[in-house]
């Protein structure tokens, strides 16, 4: 459990160091960050919806590749090599979720931006 536990606070710190890098901003510039300070509200959704998903798409590559690692490292042990395929598997449809959800909130708010316009 503890394995567990540190795991995910160093995967948390790894993908946290990069942000806190780069963050040249002030608290009250928040929303200037992800590049919605003055746009529409199409392009502030539509950029919130990719910084979400495209996070979650890197956490689904993480998965493939963990699930990669213990493929790898199973030395022919046939439960982790099952165990491996399942979290391949789970992390693949997971990727094509995020890419379908992608889609269809692009679709969406396209279309629906030309009926509310006028």
């Amino acid at each position: 459990m503890k394995k567990k536990i540190l795991s995910a606070l160093v995967l948390v710190a790894v993908l946290a160091v990069p942000a806190f890098a780069s963050a040249q901003v002030n608290i009250g510039d928040f929303g200037n960050t992800f590049g919605l300070g003055s746009a529409d509200l199409q392009a502030t959704v539509i950029n919130i919806v990719q910084w979400a998903l495209g996070f979650l798409g890197l956490i689904a590559v993480i998965f493939i590749l963990y699930g990669g690692f213990v493929w790898m490292t199973a030395g022919g042990n046939e439960e982790k090599v099952g165990t491996a395929k399942k979290v391949i598997s789970a992390a693949v449809i997971g990727l094509i979720i995020v890419l379908l959800a992608w889609a269809i909130v692009t679709f969406v708010v396209s279309n629906t931006s030309e009926f509310t316009a006028g």
